[in-house]
């Protein structure tokens, strides 16, 4: 079993080395990297707010199998950004709701490109 095997059970790997399954788990890594430099947050500050939301969700029943991990990297995220006034729980859904809007109206394999007209009343 390697380190990385020890650390995130369930994560895969290439070449011992822990890998994202989806792209999505790759942009939240990089958005948190990205608000953390600008000073949004401490890193023991969303340490410890994964850790919390981890907690949470095995309490809730999560076998913690190492596949919903970035499911709660998601959700400490989302809920440092409201904490520190980036951008409310609203305001999260909204922009969630204008991009699946978007990406409805949006060919395959065209960028997708938000409107005001995309965003809910």
């Amino acid at each position: 079993m390697t380190a990385s095997q020890r650390l995130l059970p369930g994560q895969p790997e290439v070449d011992g080395e822990p890998v994202f399954r989806e792209p999505w788990e790759a942009h939240a890594f990089a958005i948190a990297l990205r608000l953390h430099e600008q000073g949004l947050f401490t890193w023991p500050h969303w340490a410890a707010t994964l850790a919390e939301q981890i907690e949470r969700a095995q309490s809730a029943g999560d076998p913690d199998t190492g596949e919903t991990y970035y499911h709660h990297w998601l959700a400490a995220l989302e809920r440092l950004v409201d904490e520190q006034g980036a951008a409310s729980t609203d305001e999260q859904a909204r922009t969630r709701e204008a991009w699946r809007t978007a990406a409805h109206r949006t060919p395959h394999g065209h960028p997708i490109n938000l409107t005001p007209d995309d965003y809910p009343v």
